[in-house]
C-alpha cells in the first residue's frame, strides 16, 4: 500500500496496543515510523528498473526477519523514554507494526515476498488497489481523534478506525471472489458459444482479478489462454454479468527464446506468476507486467534491448512510461464504475 496508508496503519496499530501505558503521541509517532521502514527498500539500486522492482517488498517484509529486528527496536525506543518497564509492550506494539505492514501489502497484487529467507514466492491477493481512500480514511480520522480528544475517548475512536479498514479488508476479498465467479461464468458462457460458431475458444489456465484505481466496485480480470490473454472488466453497479472480453498476443515464443531464470524475461515471469507480455517493436524488444494498468497503459513495461544486444547477454532493462493521461484515466474510471461503457 502508499506510505500514508501503512503511517497511519502503524500509528493506530500502536496506540491500540500501547493503550494507557504511554503518551498517545509517542504511540503515534513510533508507529509512524516502524511503518514506513519496511518501504526504505526502495533507495536500494540492484541494477536495473527491473531488478528494483522484483527485489523491492523482498527481504524488508519477510515476516521472520521483521519479527526478530521488533525486539531490538521495541528495547532501544523503551530504553529512549525512560519506560524500560515497558519494553515488552514496546516490542509487542513494534512486532504488530512491523507485521502488518506486508500483511497488508499482501491485499494488493504487487507481490510480497513474506517468507524469506525460506522461499522467494511473492504473494499478492489484488483485493485492494496500492492506493485507496476508503481503507486509509478511517485510519486517520482514528488516529487524529486519538491525538486530539480525552485520552478514552480517543482511544476508542483509533479502535473503531482499526475495525472499519479491516472490515473494509473483508469486504474486498469477499467482492473479489464474486467477480472472480462472474468471470468464470462469463468464460464459460464464452467457450459454449465458441463451440457452436466453431469461432476461437477460450480455455483460461489461470485468472486475475484485481481492484481498480482507488475503489473495490471496478474490476479488472485477466485470463491466461495458452499463448493468448483475455482482459475483461466488471463494476458490481453493471447491469449485465455478460463481460466483454479482448484478446490480445502473450509473445511465447519470444519469452522461449530467452529461457536463462536469471536474466529479466524469466526473473519477472516468475515474479508476476506468467503474467507478462513480450513483444517486438521494430529492433526493440520490450516485457510488459500484465498485472497492473490495462491494455495500453501499464505500470511496469520494459524495454530489454535489440535481439542482437540480448542474444550476446547485453540487457538495456530501462522503465517505459505507459500511461494515460490522469484526467482521462479518471473520466473513464468513474464511468465505467457506474456501469457505463468506455
Amino acid at each position: 500500500m502508499d506510505s500514508v496508508s501503512q503511517i497511519a496503519l502503524g500509528s493506530a496499530v500502536a496506540i491500540a496496543t500501547m493503550g494507557r501505558r504511554t503518551a498517545v503521541w509517542k504511540a503515534a509517532l513510533w508507529g509512524a515510523v516502524a511503518g514506513t521502514l519496511p518501504d526504505l527498500d526502495v533507495f536500494i539500486d540492484y541494477g536495473n528498473a527491473l531488478a528494483n522492482m522484483v527485489n523491492h517488498r523482498g527481504n524488508s517484509h519477510s515476516l521472520l526477519y521483521l519479527l526478530v529486528f521488533s525486539v531490538g527496536l521495541g528495547w532501544g525506543i523503551a530504553r529512549l523514554h525512560g519506560e524500560s518497564r515497558q519494553w515488552m509492550r514496546w516490542w509487542l506494539a513494534m512486532a504488530l507494526v512491523l507485521l502488518t505492514h506486508p500483511i497488508l501489502d499482501w491485499f494488493t497484487v504487487y507481490g510480497t515476498q513474506l517468507l524469506r529467507p525460506f522461499s522467494t514466492q511473492a504473494y499478492g491477493l489484488g483485493s485492494v488497489f496500492v492506493i485507496d481512500p476508503l481503507y486509509t480514511l478511517p485510519l486517520l480520522v482514528g488516529v487524529l481523534l486519538a491525538l486530539r480528544r480525552k485520552f478514552f475517548a480517543g482511544l476508542r475512536a483509533n479502535q473503531i478506525g482499526l475495525l472499519l479498514s479491516s472490515l473494509y479488508l473483508a469486504w474486498s476479498a469477499l467482492a473479489q471472489q464474486h467477480v472472480s465467479d462472474v468471470a468464470q461464468a462469463s468464460l464459460k458462457a464464452q467457450r459454449s458459444a465458441a463451440q457452436r460458431n466453431a469461432a476461437q475458444d477460450i480455455a483460461a489456465e489461470q485468472l486475475l482479478v484485481t481492484a481498480t484505481p482507488f475503489n473495490t466496485v471496478l474490476w479488472r480480470v485477466v485470463a491466461l489462454d495458452g499463448a493468448h490473454y483475455w482482459e475483461g472488466f466488471y463494476s458490481l453497479l453493471d447491469a449485465d454479468r455478460d463481460m466483454a472480453w479482448s484478446r490480445h498476443d502473450r509473445g511465447l515464443a519470444l519469452q522461449a527464446q530467452y529461457p536463462q531464470p536469471d536474466q529479466p524475461v524469466q526473473q519477472l515471469a516468475r515474479f508476476a506468476q506468467g503474467y507478462v507480455r513480450m513483444e517486438q517493436n521494430g529492433d526493440a524488444l520490450y516485457l510488459t507486467d500484465l498485472r497492473m494498468g490495462q491494455e495500453g497503459s501499464y505500470n511496469f513495461h520494459f524495454l530489454l534491448g535489440s535481439p542482437a544486444e540480448l542474444a550476446s547477454g547485453l540487457y538495456r532493462v530501462q522503465k517505459q512510461s505507459m500511461t494515460m493521461p490522469v484526467k482521462q484515466g479518471l473520466q473513464a474510471l468513474w464511468r465505467r464504475i457506474w456501469g457505463r461503457p468506455v
